[in-house]
């Protein structure tokens, strides 16, 4: 609805409102630039702004009862057109036109004290993000993120890879409010969200905005559902991926079918064996890494596409792993190099990155023929050799001084290259037949990634239990996910970022046992578990590393592989209608701290989790919502409240609804050893 008058503009959206008066505009424009210092895909950016301009006046040019078209304007003369368009429960504001040269851009939305406020991509800290001011930028999420943390200050003073809260490989300008609507806007420029102000939001955005769109609903799990559908919905994931683990293995044929062949007689269920350096591998300082060229290597695995097909026999699919970039000595490389297919530099030049310790060229996403050249690479050379899936990693690396092959600026495009490798991917798997059958999965993102990646990662967690960076963070980053709209995640069981060599004592991490096992715990109780061996294998511990925790990792792998009937029916609805997968408490019920609350979760709407995040816990305060729940193990019933409840290791705090229609599979996976 829209209320106009003189020299005031109201548009009502249910309980939703824009209001526009001379002391309170609802928008301003301006003229800026930003430089921004890449290390290590890790960003400082300074902003310097010549003007904000606020748009004090307006001009009603045509008006009906569903759409308006008005003309702001600032006193010396800037303008810019709007077409706010009012249908059913959303409301769509098209820039139609603007004054030449404006590339900043800020809105006003009216708030209250009370408002709550989730989204904005994938935040490992805060879940209720109100009082923050977020920044939205695709990059490495950071070691440590927390400036009060030891490891962050060694990281930033050693490499300026510290990170903070924010940072985050999949920032999404889009957000939720417990007052029951959503926002989305069509940009991929450098923004900041700012939820800190009293009585407004203020969005800034680093270009005019192509559109912006709220959307209403009856209450925030409809609200939430809504912004799902809204930005895109995945293929489901195979149903190979549900009978097991995802076991993460390296060093080459003999050694990965050994420890295969050892895991299986100790009862592991294992749906797929992902061997990352099936294209080779390379050691740095920083630990073992890859090969970046597309081509299996044929010494450490010897005939893979037969090795491939004996696991199929068995019951296990293969997945490898590629990214962005080409190394500089491998034979894509030189093809990609002589085709004029990778990113330049403003003197003409290839612009190599150094991501770790050595340089390596990123392939250019708005060359069309390099698009077509790559997914080739991963038709012929990945699915042809019957991979049925891969790690897609990267896409936060792109320089913004690069020169890309469209013309458009690498600083408006940043954002949106983890979008269109996302797409690239996808493009190539429905090319190959091999929709519903091959799964990738992605740790980078932005505004539509979710309806082209088939599953995400959180990424590089450090191998401990800090609430930044560590087991606890993944909690949060799946939370914030679903309230971002993205339902498909999971996480490396135990870690990856591993402090172990060439630094002093007080920073050395290593992944513990006890850490191990209780992310197995956490994982079973996700759509798909999966392992990594982290950056220094042989300093972690591994799922194999004693007998003890082979049998837990097994007896976990059978939990999740019995819940099979119930996490695809999850996983289904997610894909065709949009529902929920791992959501916070308040999206199904009232809860009073919703920040204290966000180390526990519903997975679907029957079973609620409340993983141990902390070392040496064997009890775990518990706050279960009104309803009526047995805890998984034990069977016993509890109503609403807190409780102290037994958590030794293989027994995590895991309850279902009394009442759920679920409840016979439930009780057989409580009985499972």
């Amino acid at each position: 609805m829209f209320e106009i008058k003189d020299k005031s503009l109201r548009i009502k959206l249910g309980g939703f409102e824009l209001i526009h008066a001379e002391d309170f505009p609802i928008l301003a424009v301006g003229y800026g630039e930003n430089s921004y210092e890449m290390s290590h895909g890790n960003f400082n950016i300074s902003k310097y702004y010549k003007e904000k301009i606020p748009l004090k006046k307006f001009r009603v040019l045509t008006s009906s009862n569903e759409t308006c078209e008005i003309l702001f304007l600032s006193n010396n003369g800037e303008q810019v057109k709007c077409e706010f368009t009012i249908e059913s429960n959303s409301l769509k504001i098209r820039i139609l036109e603007h004054s030449h040269g404006l590339n900043r851009f800020w809105l006003y939305i009216p708030t209250s004290e009370n408002e709550e406020i989730y989204g904005c991509g994938e935040q490992f800290s805060y879940l209720n993000l109100r009082g923050k001011r977020v920044p939205l930028w695709v990059s490495e999420q950071g070691v440590g993120r927390n400036k009060r943390d030891i490891i962050t200050h060694f990281a930033n003073f050693k490499d300026d890879a510290g990170g903070d809260w924010y940072t985050t490989y999949f920032p999404q300008p889009t957000f939720v409010s417990n007052r029951s609507y959503y926002a989305i806007f069509e940009t991929y420029a450098y923004s900041e969200f700012d939820f800190s102000h009293k009585n407004f939001h203020e969005i800034e955005i680093h270009e005019i905005p192509k559109s912006i769109e709220f959307g209403t609903a009856d209450n925030l799990y409809e609200t939430v559902l809504n912004l799902t559908k809204r930005i895109g919905l995945p293929n489901p994931l195979p149903d190979w991926v549900y009978d097991g683990v995802i076991l993460g293995l390296q060093g080459g044929r003999d050694i990965v079918m050994q420890k295969i062949k050892n895991a299986l007689d100790k009862g592991l269920k294992i749906s797929g064996l992902w061997i990352q350096d099936w294209e080779g591998k390379r050691v740095t300082t920083f630990g073992k890494q890859l090969m970046w060229n597309w081509v299996y290597d044929a010494n450490m695995y010897p005939n893979l596409p037969e090795m491939i097909s004996e696991l199929r026999n068995m019951g296990i699919r293969t997945l490898g792993y590629i990214n962005t970039f080409l190394a500089l000595e491998g034979s894509l490389y030189k093809e990609a190099s002589e085709k004029g297919y990778l990113v330049r530099k403003p003197n003409g030049e290839e612009y190599h990155v150094v991501v770790t310790t050595f340089p390596a060229a990123l392939v250019d996403f708005t060359n069309p023929e390099a698009r077509e050249w790559i997914k080739n690479v991963i038709k012929t050379n990945m699915i042809g050799i019957g991979l049925s899936g891969w790690m897609a990693d990267f896409g936060e690396y792109l320089p913004t001084d690069a020169v890309l092959y469209d013309g458009t600026p690498a600083e408006l495009y940043h954002n949106r290259f983890p979008v269109d490798w996302a797409k690239i991917n996808a493009e190539a798997v429905a090319e190959a037949g091999k929709s519903g059958e091959v799964v990738f999965f992605m740790r980078a993102g932005n505004l539509y990634s979710s309806k082209y990646s088939t599953l995400f990662w959180h990424g590089d967690q450090m191998v401990n239990w800090s609430k930044d960076d560590g087991l606890p963070s993944v909690i949060v980053a799946a939370l914030s996910m679903t309230m971002s709209g993205i339902g498909l995640t999971h996480s490396d069981i135990g870690g990856y970022t591993t402090l172990a060599k060439n630094i002093p004592d007080v920073v050395v991490t290593k992944r513990t046992k006890e850490l191990f096992m209780r992310w197995v715990e956490q994982a079973t109780f996700t759509p798909v578990m999966r392992t990594h061996e982290g950056n220094w294998p042989d300093e972690n511990w591994q799922f194999d590393s004693d007998e003890e925790t082979l049998l837990h990792f097994a007896k976990m792998s059978r939990i999740h592989a019995l819940l099979k009937p119930y996490i695809k029916n999850l996983v289904g609805r997610y894909s065709t209608t949009g529902n929920p997968i791992i959501m916070p408490l308040n999206l199904k019920y009232k809860v009073e701290d919703t920040e204290g609350m966000k180390y526990e979760y519903l997975f679907g709407e029957d079973l609620l989790v409340a993983p141990v995040i902390e070392s040496g816990q064997s009890t775990k305060k518990v706050f279960l919502p009104e309803d009526e729940w047995v805890n998984l193990w034990s069977d016993k019933k509890y109503s609403g409240g807190w409780y102290e409840i037994d958590a030794p290791i293989g027994y995590p705090p895991v309850f279902y609804r009394q009442n759920s229609e679920w409840g016979a599979l439930f009780e057989k996976v409580g009985g499972a050893q």
